[in-house]
């Protein structure tokens, strides 16, 4: 990632710790302790709820849940009745770390310079004391996925090609270490499209360029994919057979071996249907494991998707269609048939600044024919799945990492208040900027008459 200069970082932590002295740096307590929530509905995901359940916490993992469980005699105890206890939310694509505020280029570390990148990782970049994290945790999101290069609201500058390599995190703890789940789960790479409108910054006009022009240009991008993959091969089996010095190591060319060889997904931003088709038709051609994000048009190929078995990440569904002969809820429908299709899809937010809003995505799709339970899973379990997680994190069962929250309603709900949240078995603040300014100005004097 680009280099932020170590007193810009100094001004950014100093400023943080002033403004939010219950950040994200102090969510972690220093040692593990037990926690028994008694008398709620839990929600497992991993089957029916539980009317009168109790779970509990220790050693930062689910120890035990279920209707018939004893209070271990050390547990701090929660009583839930009249709560419900759901796994914590997963926001799939987002910047979480990597950006603070837009308009100061210096808390920005979305992207890297050149088109290929395979190298780069989010992880490295991630600010843990970001005013981002409490405020989004706030709603019920424990992890989320840190995207180089992803594009949306809170993204800025070239995406580039190859953008690097995504890492799963949890929304609380000291340094980055502290708040891994996977420092590389995914590698992102933006679908060349064919551009024939462009914006020249010189004089602040559009220029139009002929299809053919466009893509040829698509095609030559394509191309040169095609030939970074071929590379990253040949260089995984000099890997494989030949000893250090038998071979000038490539940094970049050996981030991509995991992709070649099957072990780590490309996560590939593409909208248009004629896009999703042809990175379908490239991942298959070269072997690789695709996780769709963006995906606007990815009814029109659903059928294709669930035949290669690719996920799909969508982005939030209120915005106004691609096409202008779409129906106003062309976007709202889609979840449902793709749910229809088979196709395994999960929401996420695509920025920072309305991943708080995650549960209330999937609500919307509820209101357009998607099932409820569907809905919940797709900001939950889903995502886990997608990314290869759900051995740690999705569901309440005993051995999991304990991401928990307990509500006082549907987490889908806008309504809905987080009483208690849980992230990696430790009670983690939900205080945040947000909450500190309302209560500020809501206790604003009044002026004198």
């Amino acid at each position: 990632m680009k280099n932020i200069s170590i007193m810009i970082r100094i001004a950014v932590v100093f400023a943080t710790l002033c403004l939010a002295p219950s950040s994200s740096l102090l969510a972690q307590s220093p040692t593990a302790t037990t926690y028994a929530i008694t008398h709620a509905k839990i929600f497992t995901l991993a089957g029916a709820p539980i009317e009168d359940g109790t779970l509990v916490i220790r050693g930062g993992k689910i120890a035990e849940v279920g209707s018939a469980v004893d209070v271990p005699a050390d547990a701090k105890v929660i009583d839930g009745k009249g709560l419900q206890v759901y796994p914590g939310l997963f926001d799939a694509v987002t910047q979480m770390g990597l950006r603070e505020i837009g308009a100061v280029s210096s808390t920005v570390d979305t992207t890297e310079t050149g088109n290929y990148n395979p190298d780069v990782v989010a992880a490295t970049a991630v600010f843990p004391s970001s005013e981002h994290f409490p405020v989004t945790r706030a709603s019920g999101i424990t992890e989320v996925l840190a995207v180089p290069g992803s594009g949306g609201f809170d993204s800025g500058g070239s995406r580039g090609v190859i953008s690097g390599q995504a890492s799963a995190i949890h929304m609380a703890g000291w340094s980055i270490n502290e708040m891994l789940i996977n420092k590389s789960a995914a590698m992102v790479l933006n679908w060349p499209e064919i551009q024939t409108r462009s914006f020249d910054f010189s004089t602040f006009t559009r220029k139009e360029k002929p299809y053919t022009e466009a893509k040829q240009e698509q095609e030559k991008e394509i191309n040169e994919l095609g030939d970074w993959i071929e590379r990253a091969r040949h260089y995984a089996q000099a890997m494989g057979h030949g000893a250090p010095t038998d071979y000038v190591r490539d940094l970049k060319l050996e981030a991509l071996v995991p992709v070649v060889r099957g072990q780590l997904p490309v996560l590939i931003f593409a909208d248009r249907a004629r896009d999703i088709r042809g990175a379908v038709e490239f991942c298959d051609k070269q072997k690789l494991k695709m996780i769709l994000a963006g995906g606007a048009e990815a009814y029109k190929v659903k059928d294709l998707l669930r035949s290669k078995d690719v996920p799909v990440i969508l982005r939030p569904m209120l915005t106004e269609p691609s096409e202008e002969d779409d129906p106003y809820d062309r976007l709202l429908t889609q979840p449902a048939e793709l749910t229809l299709a088979g196709v395994k899809f999960a929401f996420a937010s695509f920025d920072n600044s309305f991943s708080r809003r995650l549960g209330q995505n999937a609500a919307n799709a509820v209101a357009y024919g998607l099932p409820y339970d569907d809905a919940l899973k797709a900001v939950t379990l889903y995502p886990a799945q997608i990314l290869g997680l759900s051995d740690q994190i999705g569901t309440l069962q005993t051995g999991k990492i304990a991401n928990v929250i307990v509500t006082n309603g549907d987490p889908l709900e806008l309504t809905t208040d987080v009483r208690y949240l849980f992230i990696k078995g430790q009670l983690t603040p939900t205080e945040n900027r947000h909450e500190r300014l309302f209560e500020k100005y809501s206790n604003r004097p009044k002026p004198a008459n």
